[in-house]
């Protein structure tokens, strides 16, 4: 085992704080990652804050890793080292389930291994997060980090990225659609790139006027306050889809009853708390309300494959490791625009745990 600098919370309310962690030695398919770069997602806070009631202690976070290989086990077939590899939300899964055979291991009927706050099989405890300066991963779970992408930028996309992706690309949007997108915040604007990207008429709700310079910036064609009710009315009904990512408590009838007839609208953000459905909002005029999950291992690398040839990547605002704290903060108040990734160096050259 390998004695490794990472940043921890100890309990439901403290700060994050530096601690040395174990990491494995590499086994036969294991790729060992120095990491780079890490994303904050909100997902973070909620899990180590406990609001969704499935955190073990101590949590490190970090689902969106971006680092160098150091070592690989001698069945690794896909990495050497020095490539640029990724990890995202999965570590691991059953890999034996119908999900998991159709390689949609996100879905994994025995649940997948997740990168943090999983049961770790190999050192017993939780498993550890990208807030760390090292991590090693089943050869299997890694990505492959396109050539030519900015490194930190990419980052979100092991979350944020495929978050909005996959269901886009699973309700097929595209040309000749009109698409709607709910909330700018982190999976909010790669949400607009992506639908954009593949040919939609994108419109933007959002709660904030001053967003909306941003949000045209990013890929939508309209912006909508939805504070706005004569604004809202004007859409009713005409939408052939909807990617909600908004996680705070809201409105989902609202959203429900511009979609037209046979049209869906997906919910990817996780509210603390049930949102309520009216019955009508669905069955008049027959609409579809689903969730959707991050994609599986092989969309992921769709996905970066895609933002490569198309030149997307997250808009970022880096910080060092030492500002994490301050950083979540700001993730409460919508103070980013529109995520932060944690600059690695940072924790290797600080102050030892």
């Amino acid at each position: 085992m390998n004695n490794v600098r990472a940043y921890a919370v100890q309990t439901a309310t403290s700060p994050l704080a530096p601690l040395l962690i174990n990491r494995r030695e590499p086994g036969p398919t294991d790729v060992e990652m120095d990491i780079l770069y890490c994303g904050v997602c909100h997902s973070d806070i909620h899990t180590a804050r406990n609001e969704w009631h499935n955190a073990m202690y101590p949590c490190v976070p970090g689902h969106e890793i971006v680092g160098r290989v150091t070592r690989v086990g001698d069945r690794v077939t896909r990495f050497k080292k020095g490539d640029f590899s990724a990890v995202g939300c999965m570590v691991d899964s059953c890999r034996t389930c119908p999900s998991c055979r159709a390689g949609q291991e996100q879905y994994c009927h025995a649940f997948p291994t997740f990168t943090y706050c999983s049961p770790d099989k190999f050192l017993g405890g939780p498993t550890f997060g990208g807030y760390s300066a090292c991590i090693v991963v089943d050869e299997a779970f890694v990505l492959r980090v396109p050539g030519g992408m900015d490194l930190a930028a990419t980052a979100p996309l092991l979350c944020a990225g495929i978050t909005t992706y996959s269901p886009l690309r699973h309700w097929k949007v595209g040309p000749g659609q009109k698409v709607g997108v709910v909330g700018l915040g982190g999976l909010g604007h790669m949400a607009l790139k992506f639908a954009r990207a593949f040919g939609a008429h994108v419109v933007l709700f959002t709660t904030s006027e001053g967003k909306a310079a941003d949000a045209l910036r990013l890929g939508a064609h309209e912006v909508v306050l939805s504070k706005n009710l004569d604004a809202m009315k004007r859409h009713t009904a005409s939408f052939d889809f909807i990617l909600d990512t908004v996680s705070a408590q809201h409105d989902l009838n609202t959203y429900l009853n511009l979609v037209k007839l046979d049209g869906t609208l997906v919910l990817v953000g996780a509210p603390e708390h049930p949102l309520p459905v009216a019955a009508f909002s669905l069955i008049l005029p027959r609409r579809n309300f689903a969730g959707s999950a991050i994609g599986g291992i092989a969309e992921t690398q769709e996905m970066l494959d895609f933002c490569a040839a198309n030149k997307i990547v997250s808009d970022i605002e880096m910080i060092p490791m030492q500002r994490i704290n301050e950083a979540w903060e700001r993730v409460l108040k919508q103070d980013v625009k529109y995520r932060f990734v944690i600059d690695m160096a940072s924790l290797k050259n600080g102050t030892p745990a």
